[in-house]
């Protein structure tokens, strides 16, 4: 049996192993693969793991061997589902690894915001704090998050987990979510999307991507929020319209953005977030911690161990 992984570079740059997946087959590892190529290295296998490398409907049908892909991540739009099922190749993600790292980037970026340590350890370094006549300073607004509201759009696992983090701080927390769960941590109240960007002093988005959403972050939206509001997206970047968010920041509408993820990554140089005012941009590195890498590389090869035995798990197809 030939297993390929398309895209491998990301999740393991070589600080983890492949180990597992090299015992279940012939195993072959690419770090990354051009479109031009995945057909040619996939071409045998039967197996193919990719993390963002697209599988669209032309690909599959030029892979007749293919019984099986693992994606690399929870999200699956770079596969053609519906061709995968018409083909009987089943798709598996993996859909629980990075809950409490995404959760701790949150607060890595809403901290940065709010304290500014990044850009005031500089100033130390570059010698200012040695030549201060006063035994502080700071250059921006410091900012305590206890009492302040933390609104969650999109209350599943990792949504869930941000409250639980937001509520050790002392913030309040609203939610807003399609399917809420039955029964609501303490201290946590629902209130519908207008709510949540109304009355909260930060937003974070962790919902899945859908037509339905896609861009809903946008001029009107933004401008119902406090002009003291950040924006917090650790979810999907297509869920705001970047124009209209950068518009926003540099006109002072909200105070400040913290972004992992970009409609398009990596990034155009003339995406006008690069330029707008108090946004910090990280690149897309939220789940990559070693821990949640190394739960994901666990997951990966169990379900292929899943799938192998006839009784497959984690199935989004």
């Amino acid at each position: 049996m030939r297993i390929v992984v398309l895209d491998g570079y990301t999740l393991n740059p070589g600080d983890l192993n492949w180990d597992g997946l090299q015992a279940l087959g012939e195993c072959v590892v690419y770090n990354r693969s051009p479109p031009a190529q995945v057909v040619a290295r996939a071409q045998e296998a039967e197996i193919v793991f990719t993390n963002k490398t697209v599988l669209d409907a032309a690909t599959l049908q030029a892979l007749p061997q293919l019984r099986y892909i693992g994606v690399l991540a929870t999200g699956c739009n770079v596969v053609d589902l519906r061709v995968a099922r018409q083909r009987r190749v089943v798709v598996t993600n993996i859909p629980t690894y990075g809950t409490r790292s995404v959760a701790q980037h949150v607060f890595a970026l809403l901290l940065e915001l709010t304290q500014h340590v990044g850009h005031h350890a500089g100033t130390v370094q570059n010698g200012r704090w040695s030549v201060s006549p006063d035994f502080c300073y700071w250059d921006h607004p410091l900012i305590e998050l206890e009492g302040l509201t933390m609104g969650i759009v999109g209350f599943g696992r990792i949504g869930q987990a941000v409250a639980t983090l937001a509520l050790a701080f002392g913030m309040k927390v609203l939610a807003h979510d399609l399917q809420p769960p039955a029964a609501l941590p303490p201290g946590v109240r629902l209130a519908d999307l207008d709510a949540v960007f109304a009355q909260s002093d930060v937003v974070s988005l962790h919902c899945p991507l859908t037509a339905e959403n896609q861009g809903f972050v946008n001029a009107c939206r933004l401008a119902t929020m406090k002009r003291s509001a950040f924006l917090i997206n650790t979810s999907r970047g297509p869920l705001v319209n970047e124009a209209d968010l950068a518009a926003a920041l540099n006109a002072d509408r909200i105070v400040g953005a913290g972004l992992d993820v970009l409609a398009v990554e990596p990034p155009r140089a003339d995406n006008p977030l690069l330029t707008a005012r108090n946004c910090l941009i990280t690149p897309h590195i939220a789940w990559a911690t070693h821990s949640a890498r190394a739960r994901l590389m666990q997951i990966a090869v169990e379900n292929l161990r899943a799938f192998l035995a006839g009784q497959p798990v984690n199935v989004v197809n």
